[in-house]
């Protein structure tokens, strides 16, 4: 029997997926999804990507909202993707309130895990983000990289997109 590998792409939430708040972004009410980011899903789905979302949530570890409230934006954001995305994982922890984890990126344990989960091949996937630690992780465990920045910003990343559209068309343009 032949193996099969998935080829997947792992994107950060806050910044990438929605607009980043200033603090954080637990209240549905303050969920902004821009312009693009159901259509890039739909796009890398079409082209056959497992669509994994990888997020630091620090503020559980801060006391300022639960898992419940992560889950309800992961459901807002299923909604408008037509449940484009595959999976949720998410690191509750922040070092100054809870320790250090190996789940919290620049740390790559989430993704790792979903790669043996889903039997991702990291050859063939990528990973999004708009922070260097989302670059690092992704790095880490051997996947190209896409750094969400504005035009003008400095990349970390293999490549730099200004927003998630971008990035979806730079993958399947590879």
């Amino acid at each position: 029997m032949a193996v099969h590998p998935n080829k997947c792409v792992f994107l950060d939430r806050d910044g990438v997926l929605n607009e980043d708040c200033p603090d954080y972004l637990y209240n549905l009410k303050e969920l902004v999804i821009p312009e693009g980011v159901a259509e890039a899903l739909r796009m890398l789905k079409e082209a056959g990507y497992l669509l994994i979302v990888i997020t630091n949530q620090a503020g559980i570890a801060k006391g300022l909202y639960t898992a419940d409230s992560v889950y309800a934006i992961h459901e807002a954001m299923q909604q408008v993707s037509d449940y484009a995305l595959d999976d949720l994982y998410f690191s509750p922890y922040h070092p100054a309130y809870s320790g250090n984890s190996l789940s919290r990126k620049p740390g790559s344990l989430l993704i790792e895990k979903a790669m043996a989960k889903y039997d991702v091949d990291p050859d063939q996937s990528w990973m999004i983000g708009d922070r260097d630690r989302d670059m690092e992780a992704g790095k880490n465990v051997g996947l190209k990289t896409v750094h969400i920045v504005p035009d003008a910003e400095e990349s970390t990343g293999d490549y730099a997109a200004v927003n998630l559209l971008e990035a979806a068309k730079l993958i399947l343009q590879q």
